[in-house]
């Protein structure tokens, strides 16, 4: 536990990351399943991708005002870019497995028990697509979305090491 604490004081942004990707992960498994269960049962990867979708749009909001607070100066729009690209490359990740599971290794019925089906859904679509996808966007929010202050450099700026040059008075 107080390595836990200890990590949460060193870096307070990925314990938040943490926080917000919790409840995007209870958002994503609300709509995956109702609509899974309820609306179109025949399309489970369509499901999944929408409820990361939704999750993605609160969790954007959510990251920006609490998990990475105190970075980036970028304006909204180019941030937002961003975020998306980076989030429509986790859905592809976070969907991928269960994809896979279904299409690529035949885990559906009449292929196995509607129970099997359940259960290779869940561990490769919201476990092991959901891991790979946080490992993922963890990364990218910090090297490109939300990146630390000093890490954006204004390369129009005369003092920036990409222009060789230094301010004449």
């Amino acid at each position: 536990m107080n390595a836990v604490i200890r990590l949460a004081r060193a870096n307070p942004s990925a314990l938040r990351f943490l926080v917000v990707g919790g409840i995007g992960f209870v958002i994503t498994m609300v709509i995956n399943y109702g609509l899974k269960l309820f609306v179109i049962p025949q399309h489970p990867v369509t499901a999944l991708a929408l409820g990361i979708i939704v999750a993605t749009v609160v969790s954007y909001w959510m990251n920006k005002k609490w998990s990475f607070d105190d970075r980036g100066d970028r304006h909204t729009a180019h941030e937002m870019l961003l975020f998306v690209v980076v989030s429509v490359i986790g859905v592809g990740l976070n969907s991928a497995p269960l994809y896979l599971s279904r299409y690529g290794l035949g885990l559906e019925v009449p292929n196995v028990s509607f129970a099997t089906q359940e259960v290779a859904d869940f561990i490769s679509g919201p476990i092991i697509g959901t891991l790979i996808a946080m490992v993922f966007r963890y990364w990218a929010m910090n090297k490109w979305v939300f990146p630390k202050r000093a890490d954006i450099v204004d390369v129009l700026s005369p003092t920036s090491p990409s222009t060789g040059s230094t301010p004449t008075h």
